[in-house]
């Protein structure tokens, strides 16, 4: 069995109950960084074998490990911050493994990108408080990344993305030239001891970081503000809603229709036919 084991993106204590067990009862614990992971495990007093999986040497791995898996042996997949195969490897030796018949279970937790989307406070926008972008880490290049700015200029909910400390100033000079009146949070070492949230607009937040930070960086872009059309959709939304409202507290739908559209300026006819 493979189990994708997601470790704290910060704070060491930040791990499952369920987590610790795994790494404490599988063969054989395959990490990003075996340093890395070994100060999780001696935090927990954890004794693992480690093998090291990573970017640049994962498809060999995947070779290696998938008929040791098929032969029984129990591996445990972390890597350094949060779920494997989410901006992390993990991704192809996951399918190598489905694809052999190997059964692979995920133990969830921690999160930079909900924990970061929570912590920025901006709201979700659109009609879905649900809905957000995940990019993953940023384009290096300045024209991909003004590719990516064009995508999300009316992109209606939030956007979270990953970003190195030494390329954020860059990154943010670049946004305040795009979308200057976008509302963004930079949110960086989240967990951590020094754990910060600087929110505000592109500029604004350029100026607080004229110079490369330290630390991790998870970037958050506010929605795009809404459009006439997109407030005229809400208001007969909300007008609707009122005479639905009306109607079921006993008032008569042509009645329930003239008021509101008395009060709302949405026209009689179409709130009318609209609740029937």
């Amino acid at each position: 069995m493979l189990s994708i084991c997601a470790t704290p993106i910060g704070n060491l204590e930040d791990v499952t109950l369920r987590v610790l067990r795994e790494l404490a009862e599988c063969d054989v614990v395959l990490c990003e960084d075996t340093r890395h992971t070994g100060k999780l495990l001696e935090r927990h007093a954890i004794k693992a074998r480690l093998l090291s999986l990573h970017e640049h040497n994962e498809a060999a791995r995947a070779v290696e490990l998938v008929p040791r898996l098929l032969a029984g042996e129990r591996m445990a997949l972390v890597t350094d911050a949060g779920l494997p195969g989410i901006s992390d490897p993990g991704g192809r030796l996951v399918a190598a493994a489905l694809a052999a018949g190997v059964v692979v279970t995920v133990l969830p937790g921690a999160s930079a990108v909900q924990t970061a989307l929570v912590a920025s406070g901006l709201p979700a926008g659109g009609t879905d408080a649900t809905r957000y972008q995940f990019l993953g880490f940023l384009p290096r290049t300045e024209k991909a990344l003004a590719a990516v700015w064009a995508e999300l200029a009316a992109w209606p909910h939030p956007a979270v993305a990953f970003e190195s400390p030494h390329r954020l100033p860059a990154t943010l000079r670049s946004l305040a030239k795009a979308m200057p009146d976008r509302s963004v949070a930079v949110c960086r070492e989240l967990t951590k001891k020094f754990e910060e949230v600087v929110r505000g607009l592109p500029g604004e937040v350029a100026e607080r970081f004229a110079e490369a930070p330290k630390g991790e960086i998870v970037l958050v872009l506010g929605p795009a503000p809404a459009t006439g059309a997109d407030e005229l959709a809400a208001d007969e939304a909300a007008a609707l809603a009122a005479v639905a409202r009306l109607v079921e507290a006993g008032t008569p739908r042509k009645l329930a229709a003239d008021v509101v559209a008395g009060l709302t300026g949405v026209a009689r006819r179409r709130l009318y036919d609209a609740s029937l």
